[in-house]
C-alpha cells in the first residue's frame, strides 16, 4: 500500500470512528431524553470534518501533471493541513473565550450516571484515535494527519478537564471548570499555531534537514571521479516530489563523455534512493603543473584564510576570455554581499593584473 492509499484509510477510520461514536451518543442521548448529549453527538459528526479535508487533499494532490503544473499538485496537501490547523486554531480560540466567561460567571455541573458513561467512552476513544492518527501522520510525514490526530487528543483532553473539574466541584465545592478550560485552550492554540508552521514553511520553501544534506553529501562524494559538493539546492513540490540540483569537482583531465556518464548515475542514484529530480553540474579542478593550476592554488588559499568565508569552490581561469571567477560563501557576518565581493575582488587582482576578476558570493541555502 502506497503512502496516499495508507493516509486515506487512516482517514476513513476516523471517520468511521466519529460516526460510531456519535451515533453511541445519539442513541443514549434519545433514550435518557438528554438533548446535550445528542448535541454533543452532532458535534462529534463535525470532528469528522478534518479526517474528510484530508482524504480530498490527498486525492487532489494525486492529479496528474499538466502544462500548468508541471511538478504536480503534491502542495495540496500542505493547505489540508494549514485547513485542519486552522480548525483546531479557532476551536482553541472559542474554548478560551467560553473559559474565561466561567471564570467570572462559574455554573455548578449537573451530571447523571448516564452522562458519565458516554463521557468516559468518548475520552477513551478520543485518546485511542488520536494517538493512532497522529502516529501514523508522521510515519507517514503528513502534516494533515497529525493535525487531524492532534485534533482529536485535544477535544478527549478538553473533555478530560470538563469531567475533572466536575469532579472537584462535586468533592469540594471548588469551581476549576473556567481556570482548567482556559489553560487548555492556551495549549491548544500553542499547538495550533505550531501545526500552522509546517505546512506554511514548506509552501514558503523550508531548507532541507542537516541530515539528508549530509546525506546526500556522502553519497554522492562516494562516487568514483567525485572531488567536493556544493550548491545543494532542493525544491519541495510536495511529499513525493522534489527537484534539486548540485554541483561537483571533476579534474580538468575527465572527459566530456566520462562526465556525462557520472553525472547520469548520480542523477539516477538520486531519484531511486530518494525520490529526487537532481541536476548535476560540474566544476572543473586544475591538475598539472601549469599557470590555472597555480592560480587556484592561491587565489583558493588567499580566500580560505578569511575568517568569514566558509567555503571556496567554483574556481574558473580562462587566458582566453581574460577571466578568472570563484564563488565564496560567507558566513552571517557578512550583510553587504557587493561590498563584500569588491573587497576581495581588490585582494585578488593583483594575482592577475589586466584580468577581469569575478568574486561570486554565494549562499548555502542546505543547512
Amino acid at each position: 500500500m502506497n503512502r496516499s492509499s495508507q493516509i486515506i484509510r487512516t482517514s476513513w477510520i476516523g471517520i468511521i470512528t466519529n460516526v460510531l461514536l456519535a451515533s453511541f451518543k445519539a442513541v443514549v442521548g434519545i433514550l435518557a431524553s438528554s438533548v446535550a448529549i445528542v448535541m454533543d453527538a452532532v458535534n462529534n459528526l463535525s470532528d469528522a470534518l478534518s479526517s474528510v479535508i484530508t482524504i480530498v487533499g490527498t486525492k487532489l494532490s494525486q492529479r496528474p501533471a499538466d502544462h500548468k503544473h508541471p511538478f504536480g499538485f503534491g502542495r495540496i496537501e500542505y493547505f489540508s493541513a494549514i485547513i485542519i490547523a486552522v480548525i483546531v486554531l479557532s476551536a482553541g480560540i472559542t474554548s478560551l473565550i467560553e473559559s474565561v466567561k466561567k471564570i467570572f460567571d462559574p455554573t455548578e455541573p449537573s451530571y447523571t450516571t448516564t452522562t458519565l458513561i458516554v463521557i468516559v467512552v468518548a475520552i477513551v476513544v478520543k485518546l485511542v484515535l488520536g494517538q493512532y492518527v497522529k502516529k501514523m501522520g508522521e510515519q507517514l510525514k503528513s502534516d494533515a494527519l497529525i493535525a487531524s490526530g492532534s485534533d482529536a487528543l485535544f477535544d478527549a483532553i478538553i473533555t478530560l478537564a470538563t469531567l475533572v473539574s466536575a469532579g472537584v466541584m462535586l468533592l469540594w465545592g471548588v469551581s476549576l471548570d473556567g481556570i482548567l478550560g482556559a489553560l487548555i485552550s492556551v495549549v491548544i492554540i500553542k499547538a495550533g499555531i505550531e501545526m500552522l508552521t509546517s505546512p506554511v514553511n514548506e509552501l514558503l520553501g523550508t531548507s532541507i534537514s542537516a541530515e539528508l544534506t549530509k546525506q546526500i553529501v556522502k553519497e554522492v562524494s562516494d562516487f568514483e571521479g567525485v572531488h567536493g559538493v556544493f550548491d545543494l539546492i532542493l525544491h519541495n513540490y510536495g511529499p513525493d516530489v522534489k527537484i534539486g540540483s548540485l554541483h561537483i569537482n571533476v579534474y580538468d583531465t575527465m572527459s566530456a563523455y566520462d562526465i556525462h556518464g557520472l553525472t547520469r548515475k548520480i542523477s539516477t542514484y538520486m531519484y531511486k534512493e530518494h525520490g529526487i529530480i537532481m541536476t548535476v553540474g560540474v566544476y572543473a579542478v586544475a591538475t598539472g603543473e601549469n599557470r590555472r593550476a597555480e592560480l587556484q592554488s592561491k587565489v583558493m588559499q588567499s580566500l580560505a584564510a578569511h575568517k568569514e568565508i566558509v567555503q571556496v569552490h567554483g574556481f574558473y581561469y580562462s587566458e582566453k576570455d581574460n577571466m578568472l571567477s570563484v564563488d565564496v560563501i560567507p558566513d552571517i557576518s557578512v550583510h553587504d554581499d557587493n561590498a563584500f565581493a569588491s573587497q576581495l575582488t581588490n585582494e585578488i587582482q593583483p594575482l592577475v593584473p589586466g584580468t577581469n576578476v569575478v568574486i561570486v558570493v554565494d549562499h548555502n541555502y542546505s543547512e
